[in-house]
């Protein structure tokens, strides 16, 4: 099947499919240290929150989704929209497909055209990097959608999964290491759902990653898409709950502050604006969502994200009135407590 195949796939399954984890993120864990004296005023509680040196109107990333085949186009040129006028920043789905075929790549490069000054980042697979990557390559990656950073996103689980999976891991790191030394642009280092540990994390971040995207268990399971997927294949079902709750993923990764400099965004079942003040309190930067998002573009297009935005940002803003804070440099772990 070909690459376009496949992300058509991937995207239709995530929207029409049960492809959750069993498991959860681990955010049901904790609950928020209700203030009954909490000393603000909500009229005046900050939902914009920083990262790598830009001010946002929400600690929400979009994460990557879409791109390289026919369709993906329209959907990219939806999100782009939304990112610009409500200041979000955003990652287009793998460019591989436009590096192996170009005429997808326009199903990318459409997004700088809908977001002249949004935060845009590109993404491309650790297994492509392996042995390096032409420097021509990495100019076409980031100069197609004029990048302000790049995400490398590892899959080993859902490639193993995937019936036209890359099974050779070996060699990712020193591709990493290299593309992140020659880029010129700071780099994103995320997984695909199963999760970052802590060790992982440190090995990233020794070779000069910016960010990590800890995208840990709990939101949509890509082993169970990639089973789903399967047709003339035994399906593997018993791999779909693999992984590292998103929740565990951020408090392993938080102890590494004390070594590197560094910012993490938090992902991987991020469905409500609890989970994104849950997840910034555990010490996390920045928050980030793919599936609510390519829902509501499928169920109502650019008035549905609205919808969803004006939403999640009076419930933030009544979160932190809530816990007694300001705005959300001001969180940290005090405002939860064990649940149950």
């Amino acid at each position: 099947m070909s690459i376009q195949s496949r992300k058509k796939d991937h995207v239709e399954l995530t929207v029409n499919e049960d492809v959750f984890y069993r498991k959860s993120t681990g955010f049901e864990a904790y609950d928020f240290n209700h203030n009954a004296l909490p000393e603000t005023d909500f009229d005046k509680a900050d939902s914009s929150a920083n990262f790598l040196g830009r001010t946002f109107s929400l600690p929400l990333f979009i994460s990557s989704m879409t791109g390289g085949y026919s369709d993906a186009g329209a959907v990219n040129a939806t999100i782009a929209t939304f990112c610009e006028e409500k200041n979000l920043p955003f990652g287009v789905g793998s460019q591989r497909a436009m590096l192996e075929d170009k005429d997808q790549v326009e199903s990318f490069s459409i997004v700088r055209k809908h977001a002249p000054s949004a935060f845009i980042a590109a993404n491309i697979g650790g297994a492509q990097l392996i042995g390096g990557i032409q420097k021509r390559k990495i100019r076409l990656l980031t100069e197609t959608i004029q990048a302000d950073a790049v995400i490398i996103h590892l899959n080993p689980l859902q490639e193993l999964m995937q019936p036209e999976g890359d099974t050779n891991f070996k060699g990712i790191r020193d591709g990493i290491a290299w593309f992140i030394e020659y880029c010129g642009l700071p780099v994103i280092v995320k997984e695909t759902g199963a999760g970052i540990s802590a060790g992982v994390a440190e090995e990233l971040l020794k070779i000069g990653a910016k960010v990590i995207d800890v995208s840990g268990a709990g939101g949509t399971s890509w082993a169970r898409v990639e089973n789903l997927r399967k047709k003339k294949i035994e399906p593997l079902h018993s791999f779909d709950d693999w992984g590292i709750p998103t929740a565990d993923c951020i408090v392993e990764v938080n102890t590494l502050r004390e070594k590197y400099a560094f910012e993490m965004i938090a992902s991987g079942g991020i469905r409500t604006s609890f989970d994104i003040v849950k997840a910034m309190a555990l010490g996390a930067d920045f928050a980030a969502a793919a599936q609510p998002i390519i829902k509501a573009i499928f169920s109502g297009g650019n008035d549905e994200l609205n919808l969803l935005y004006d939403h999640w940002e009076q419930e933030l803003r009544i979160i932190l009135t809530l816990l007694g804070c300001n705005n959300f440099k001001e969180l940290n772990k005090n405002h939860l407590r064990k649940s149950g």
